[in-house]
């Protein structure tokens, strides 16, 4: 089974996105997406063991980030973005890593290590 973490930084302030949740969900049946995890970042941006002790099956999966929440936190400003969400295939890796660098209007995600 695969352990999945995630990490994110708030590149306009050049700090950690601390308290941005985030949602671990896996493909069901039909168009159906089932909740895993719901977790909130740390004070370093981190999320790490969303998919639990048993980890993940292969398969497809989503992150959820609710970034329009985080972003409304910090200002009194309408949050561009809302909720990211970004999909992927669990196989039979042992860890995947997903950061996600966040500004007010963009984001760019990649497989870490």
């Amino acid at each position: 089974m695969t352990q999945i973490s995630t990490h994110v930084l708030d590149i306009s302030r050049g700090a950690p996105a601390a308290g941005l949740r985030v949602e671990l969900l896996a493909a069901a049946a039909g168009d159906q997406w089932l909740r895993l995890a719901l977790a909130t970042t740390d004070t370093d941006g981190r999320a790490a063991g969303l998919a639990g002790p048993g980890g993940a099956e292969p398969g497809r999966h989503r992150l959820l980030f609710h970034a329009g929440d985080y972003q409304r936190g910090l200002t009194d400003d309408a949050a561009f973005l809302d909720d990211v969400c970004v999909g992927f295939t669990v196989t039979d890796e042992e860890r995947l890593h997903i950061p996600l660098l966040l500004s007010p209007y963009g984001i760019s995600i990649y497989r870490g290590s």
